[in-house]
């Protein structure tokens, strides 16, 4: 089973599950961060890491029953983020897994340097961003814009924050399928429908 056929089986299992407080499912919410970076223009790594962004929410192993209801918000922040960035490794390089792992930083690192960006946030962003740190000091906003992903994980910040929208059509995963297969480093070359 390829990379690509893991992700397609987390999407039809768990993807229909409740996103954290906000009025979508996980698969519309990564549907619509991907769409969103599509549209943009973004590179392929970039629309991919928008699509695959919150897997970590549906591949970190921790129990439905440790999570409690799924309508309701985490109290702890599972790194979601890292256990995302790792799953994915088995098939991507750095340019998906990095902004993957990055993006939650991303966040903190715009409600530091954009007095505007933290107003912006939904209640349930406003509400995890408490776990996972709050926004960044001044030294951790030096070393995050020094990385050599931090563009790109801002950049796929803007798209998580802009794919919350209830209601909004976009693509179905069939549509992101040809870039999954073009970006992952274990698609045989033939198998690439680019």
């Amino acid at each position: 089973m390829t990379i690509v056929d893991q992700i397609i089986a987390v999407f039809d299992q768990r993807g229909g599950e409740a996103y954290l407080g906000e009025k979508v499912s996980m698969r519309d919410h990564m549907l619509q961060a991907a769409s969103n970076a599509e549209r943009s223009g973004a590179s392929n790594e970039v629309v991919v890491a928008a699509l695959l962004h919150d897997i970590g929410h549906l591949v970190n192993g921790v129990a439905d029953e440790q999570r409690g209801d799924p309508g309701e918000l985490e109290q702890v922040d599972f790194a979601h983020e890292e256990a995302g960035a790792q799953w994915l490794s088995a098939g991507f390089g750095p340019a998906v897994t990095e902004p993957v792992r990055l993006h939650v930083a991303a966040k903190r690192y715009l409600c530091a340097v954009e007095p505007t960006y933290f107003a912006a946030l939904s209640p349930a962003s406003v509400h995890t961003l408490g776990l996972q740190g709050g926004p960044m000091d001044a030294g951790e906003v030096v070393a995050f814009a020094a990385g050599p992903h931090a563009d790109a994980a801002v950049a796929l910040r803007r798209f998580d924050d802009a794919g919350k929208r209830e209601g909004d059509h976009t693509p179905d995963l069939d549509h992101f399928l040809p870039l999954l297969h073009a970006t992952s480093t274990t698609t045989p070359p033939s198998e690439v429908l680019r």
